[in-house]
C-alpha cells in the first residue's frame, strides 16, 4: 500500500493521516526561517544552508529572500537560476525548472489542489500535480503557476498573470486567465522596452 507521501507525489488523493508529511514541511520551515532571517551579506553561507533542502541543484542558483516552500526536495533547478523576492513553491509533486530562467517578484508556483466536491475537500483529501518550467523562460511579478501546468522554452509570463494551462515555447502570454499574446519575433532583438532600441551591447 502506498504511503501518503508516494501518493502526493504520484499526484493521487491523499491524506496525512499518520503526520509524515507535516513532520517534513516542519522540517522545511526551519530551514528556511533560518536562510530567511540570515545577514544579507552572508550569501554563500545562506546558499549552502538552502541547497541540501532543494531535490536537485544544476550549476550556480540564486534565490532572494524571504523565499517559502513546502518540502524543497521536490524542487530541481537548472543552472543559472534566479528568483527575486517572496517566491513561494509548494512542491507536493515535482517543480522542475531549466537553465537560465529568471523569476520577478511575488510569484507563486502551486503543485498543490483540493478536490472541488465540498465534503471531500473539508475531509482534509489534496492532490500534487507537477509543474515544468523549461529553458530560458521569464516569469513576471505577481505570478500564480497552477498544478499540472508546462511553460515551454524562451517563453515570457506578464506580471500578475494566473496561469491555469500548458504555455507553447517562443511566446509572451498574459492575463487571468494566462494567454498567449504573441510568438517572440525578430523585432524582440532589436527593441528591449516596446519602440526603444537596443544600445550596442558587448554579450
Amino acid at each position: 500500500m502506498k504511503t501518503s507521501k508516494e501518493k502526493m507525489i504520484a499526484g493521487e488523493l491523499f491524506l496525512d493521516k499518520q503526520g509524515e508529511l507535516f513532520k517534513e514541511r516542519q522540517h522545511a520551515k526551519l530551514i528556511l526561517h533560518q536562510f530567511n532571517q540570515m545577514d544579507p551579506t552572508r550569501v554563500k553561507a545562506r546558499h549552502q544552508l538552502l541547497k541540501p533542502l532543494l531535490g536537485q541543484t544544476n550549476g550556480r542558483f540564486y534565490i532572494e529572500p524571504p523565499f517559502r516552500c513546502d518540502y524543497g526536495y521536490n524542487i530541481e533547478l537548472g543552472e543559472n537560476f534566479y528568483a527575486n523576492f517572496n517566491l513561494t513553491i509548494l512542491d507536493g509533486a515535482a517543480v522542475v525548472i531549466g537553465n537560465d530562467v529568471m523569476i520577478a517578484p511575488n510569484v507563486s508556483i502551486f503543485t498543490a489542489g483540493h478536490p472541488i466536491d465540498p465534503v471531500t475537500r473539508t475531509a482534509g483529501w489534496e492532490f500534487s500535480k507537477p509543474i515544468k518550467i523549461h529553458d530560458r523562460v521569464w516569469i513576471g511579478g505577481n505570478t500564480v503557476i497552477n498544478p499540472g501546468v508546462t511553460i515551454g522554452e524562451n517563453s515570457v509570463i506578464g506580471a500578475g498573470s494566473v496561469v491555469t494551462k500548458d504555455i507553447p515555447a517562443n511566446v509572451v502570454a498574459v492575463g487571468n486567465p494566462c494567454k498567449v499574446l504573441r510568438e517572440i519575433n525578430e523585432n524582440d532583438k532589436k527593441y528591449f522596452y516596446k519602440t526603444e532600441p537596443f544600445p550596442e551591447l558587448d554579450f
